[in-house]
């Protein structure tokens, strides 16, 4: 019997392997062209492999194995339309000497629908044998037995999992493994404060202006363009914006030199169930305010479920996060290396602010600039925000190029 093989797929220079996290079918299983077999998770993506022919599936690589590039995961042995006779042929060994053993020797008084469901269900001597007399069979007598054999294993399954949910409440304790991403996230993130001079600096910003615009003009935006007009349009636009106006923020430290980059790479931070990640709008300084709404849509959806590829993900010479969606008042993020600096935005909340000597009720949020000390001073951290707190004070600005 001819054979195909399931081999993981090419990944980036940047990923050394994988792990393979669940498998969706055993070994043994008949499978189906491009049905999704496997996921691995890369230190940055979950990576789905279909299957590539149909056939029986057999599994070389178990769950929680590392696995490199091109690595065999399993073997697809091709079959045709004719899996039951084949399982018939294998199981007729067990009819046999179960025949043996009855009081009718001859082992044809099964009918060839019965040895189909025998087949199919993979029936042991034991369970026949609690059927009744293989010469009195009948295919009625087999399903009767299998669906009361499917009721009992449903009450043993969730009799089982009310245990272990009680076992899981009365303990103090769960380990689970930490997963590929969570244990990247770390090393990054040490990598960061143990390489960087990482310094934060503060301001804060009237979002007034910007409330205005949305609730005058939100709805006829998302009318026209089918997706709602949010604060990160306005933010990206500044961020673009201030980078222009400081270069070295949109720089790299490689070995003894200062790479300055002429594109603007947004990397913009989602928040999964794994996960932080950040997919990258590329060519940002191009967008529109619709387009950037909608890929950071496109993007935040892939990232919650589980769809972001490789590309998506590669690259990026700044990063924003934006820990106000959580309710995050301040905070100091923490750089993503080999960047140099990482914009924070924060909730906004009504405080009072004193406005040509007068006392107002404004709605103010906090900026904070985290930054590589060995590469931007402090003159150039401070204008960066500045530029950000004017452009998103008086948006008019972003179009005007002012």
């Amino acid at each position: 019997m001819s054979s195909v093989e399931i081999l993981v797929p090419d990944l980036p220079e940047s990923v050394a392997d994988a792990t393979v996290v669940t498998w969706h079918k055993k070994t043994g299983d008949d499978i189906h062209r491009d049905e999704i077999l496997v996921e691995i998770e890369t230190d940055k993506v979950i990576l789905e492999v279909p299957a590539p022919e149909s056939g029986i599936l057999e599994i070389f690589a178990k769950e929680g194995a590392i696995v490199l590039s091109k690595q065999l995961l399993g073997r697809v042995s091709l079959i045709d339309d004719i899996n039951v006779s084949k399982k018939i042929t294998k199981n007729q060994k067990i009819i046999s000497e179960i025949s043996k053993c009855s009081e009718h020797k001859n082992e044809d008084l099964l009918s060839p629908s019965s040895r189909r469901l025998i087949a199919e269900y993979n029936l042991s001597k034991e369970d026949i044998k609690k059927i009744g007399i293989i010469g009195k069979l009948t295919r009625e007598d087999i399903e009767k037995y299998l669906n009361n054999k499917d009721l009992v294993c449903k009450s043993e399954f969730l009799e089982q999992n009310t245990e272990s949910t009680k076992s899981l409440l009365q303990s103090k304790e769960q380990r689970v493994v930490m997963t590929r991403l969570r244990k990247r996230i770390s090393e990054r993130m040490l990598e960061a404060k143990n390489t960087t001079a990482m310094l934060t600096t503060f301001n804060e910003v009237n979002m007034l202006p910007i409330k205005e615009l949305r609730s005058k003009y939100g709805e006829m935006f998302e009318k026209r363009h089918g997706v709602r007009l949010g604060f990160m349009s306005f933010y990206v636009k500044a961020v673009i914006e201030a980078l222009k106006r400081y270069p070295e923020v949109n720089a790299s430290i490689d070995c003894d030199d200062i790479v300055y980059h002429n594109y603007f790479d947004i990397s913009i931070a989602v928040s999964t169930s794994r996960g932080l990640v950040t997919p990258v709008l590329r060519k940002a300084d191009s967008f529109s305010f619709v387009d950037i709404e909608k890929k950071i849509k496109e993007l935040s959806i892939k990232a919650r479920d589980s769809k972001l590829n490789i590309d998506d993900l590669n690259g990026g010479n700044f990063t924003i996060t934006n820990g106000g969606i959580f309710g995050s008042l301040m905070s100091t993020p923490i750089i993503n290396p080999p960047q140099s600096a990482i914009l924070g935005m924060h909730s906004i909340k009504d405080r009072p602010m004193v406005v040509n000597n007068r006392i107002e009720i404004l709605p103010m949020m906090y900026l904070a600039l985290s930054y590589d000390h060995c590469l931007i001073d402090g003159r150039e951290s401070v204008g960066f925000l500045i530029v950000i707190k004017e452009m998103i004070e008086d948006p008019i600005r972003l179009l005007l190029d002012v």
